[in-house]
């Protein structure tokens, strides 16, 4: 994992962002799940806009973490108090430096903090590979959802530990 990845809480001011992040890794990222189908896409990143992302990071229910390699956003995670993790985006020219990894341990170390022994997922077939990586096993059948194969994932945590819960709240660099 690179060194220089700093993990903190997304504010409502990184919804622009946030929203590109996440558009731009579905787009060019994940074109292996939707095939460059439009709908598809459509269909996937219509709830991640602005206007959709702007409540999620002012609902207490909800935690958005950013990931800043070189003082730069580059992912972006979410997870709820009922113990799923919803996504991790990384842009895609930043793949494989450690982002998407930091920013799920992130989470499981705030849905341990939460009293989650477990945590919960639904990945994508682009994203598989990423969550075994983590320890995350498939857990049920895969479903599709809006033309996407899901395949519901789980992973025992941890114990919260300090070191976690103070991440969790340190403030942007």
């Amino acid at each position: 994992m690179d060194a220089s990845i700093h993990i903190c809480k997304a504010s409502v001011a990184d919804a622009g962002i946030i929203s590109r992040i996440v558009e731009r890794s579905i787009r060019v990222g994940c074109a292996i799940d939707h095939r460059n189908h439009p709908q598809t896409v459509a269909t996937w990143t219509h709830s991640k806009t602005i206007e959709h992302i702007q409540p999620w990071l002012s609902d207490p229910r909800l935690y958005l973490n950013i990931a800043l390699l070189q003082d730069k956003p580059v992912g972006v995670a979410m997870a709820s108090i009922s113990g799923r993790i919803a996504f991790c985006y990384v842009q895609p020219e930043w793949f494989r430096r450690g982002a998407g990894q930091a920013l799920v341990q992130d989470l499981e170390g705030w849905l341990a903090n939460q009293g989650w022994c477990q945590a919960r997922l639904n990945s994508t077939r682009t994203g598989e590979a990423f969550y075994r990586h983590l320890g995350y096993r498939p857990c049920a059948q895969s479903f599709l959802v809006a033309g996407l194969q899901a395949i519901p994932m789980h992973k025992g945590l941890s114990p919260p530990s300090r070191k976690a819960d103070q991440r969790a709240k340190s403030p942007r660099p």
